[in-house]
């Protein structure tokens, strides 16, 4: 029975290739380990397959291109039960596997590479790559997911082959590595680091990789995977800004020292107010989609808002905004009436107007995504994977 499993993607690596396959086989020689040493080649033109094959290693053709599609591939051919992942550019050091396996048996799911404890080798790493754009996607990734990884796009990482598929990890570019993390923590699996090496990589010609494409990339894949700080803290906080300045604004100025707040600031809080209102809206749809596709998982808290909230529910609570903006539209008609239809005083119109937009404003957004929240809660449960309690849905490729 295979336990190891070293993978590599490749695309045209042939000036590297064979120091990486043979720094592997001599890790798998020296610790005794029955493992393979498996190739996704993601169409290499410069015979890479060959060399791979002609020193033993299996070869798995990965015609969809992308970091993350040859390493998807290499996972579901892998034959051992734990994977070890790492370019086949000699940027890793492959022969210095033990502290991976280590991890790995003793329970670990996922075992991070950190190259910033384990060393840096001078032009190994660009300067903004190492300065700036790992640390700060590594920091975004710790505070949205709360996990230990402290090197977010290690390349050089171990696993347990069946807790990853069970994730269903689907990007096909360079944010698959993020993406491997922020589920596995998402998931409640077990995540430890090990320090690493980083050696500059052996090739002639420029990498793959795209610094602002696929930084931006993995940022849009942290944000997107995180709806309560994207979509519920930040509608929240300009809900409550937004209530707290709009309502008392309605009765007249407000001073506070030298400084009065009046109708410009009343029509910024009724945009505060709508719009943050729509923002935890979003929050529960977002929610609802990614528990349904099983991209994130679910909690006690969002079943609990799953069984109360409906369509009627929504409704309802718009002709509650709706009827108190009639109200106060009527009041209004009839004061300018008993007063004889004359000029309006515009602070006042102002004032009124105001509350009744941002009144019909809730009332459309309550019902519109009440009809949304339903119309994607429809068809029933999905399918159940019976050791996880998971809804199941097929991969499918997607940009997030």
């Amino acid at each position: 029975m295979i336990e190891l499993t070293i993978l590599m993607p490749c695309l045209n690596e042939a000036e590297t290739l064979a120091t990486c396959i043979r720094k592997a086989q001599e890790y798998l020689s020296r610790s005794g380990i029955a493992g393979e040493i498996v190739i996704a080649d993601n169409g290499s033109t410069d015979g890479s397959q060959a060399i791979a094959e002609g020193l033993g290693a299996r070869v798995v053709p990965v015609p969809v291109r992308g970091y993350g599609a040859a390493l998807g591939a290499g996972i579901a051919a892998a034959q051992g039960r734990f994977v070890i992942m790492g370019d086949s550019d000699d940027s890793y050091d492959f022969s210095r596997l033990d502290g991976f396996v280590e991890e790995l048996r003793a329970g670990a799911d996922l075992v991070m590479g950190n190259r910033f404890k384990g060393g840096i080798a001078k032009g190994a790493m660009p300067a903004l790559h190492r300065y700036l754009g790992n640390p700060v996607l590594s920091t975004i990734g710790r505070v949205l997911y709360r996990t230990p990884v402290g090197d977010f796009h290690c390349g050089l990482r171990g696993f347990s082959r069946a807790a990853i598929l069970r994730l269903g990890l689907t990007t096909p570019g360079m944010e698959f590595a993020s993406e491997m993390v922020l589920r596995a923590s998402l998931a409640g699996l077990k995540i430890t680091e090990v320090p690493t090496t980083l050696s500059p990589d052996g090739r002639s010609r420029p990498p793959h990789l795209r610094s602002w494409r696929d930084g931006w990339r993995h940022l849009k894949l942290l944000l997107t995977f995180a709806p309560f700080s994207l979509f519920l803290y930040p509608g929240l906080v300009l809900f409550g800004l937004g209530t707290v300045l709009f309502v008392p604004l309605l009765f007249g100025p407000l001073t506070f020292g030298g400084v009065t707040l009046d109708l410009g600031t009343l029509i910024f809080a009724a945009a505060f107010i709508m719009t943050g209102f729509q923002l935890v809206w979003f929050h529960a749809l977002a929610r609802l989609f990614t528990v349904r596709t099983n991209l994130l998982p679910t909690s006690p808290r969002f079943e609990a808002l799953r069984a109360r909230l409906s369509v009627d529910l929504a409704c309802q609570i718009g002709a509650v905004f709706l009827l108190v903006a009639l109200v106060v539209f009527g009041a209004a008609f009839a004061v300018w009436a008993y007063d004889g239809f004359g000029p309006l005083d515009p602070a006042s119109i102002t004032r009124r107007a105001s509350l009744v937009a941002v009144l019909s404003a809730l009332n459309v957004q309550s019902v519109t995504n009440g009809f949304l929240w339903g119309l994607l809660n429809q068809n029933g449960p999905l399918p159940v994977a019976e050791d996880r309690g998971q809804p199941v849905l097929p991969p499918t490729s997607r940009d997030a």
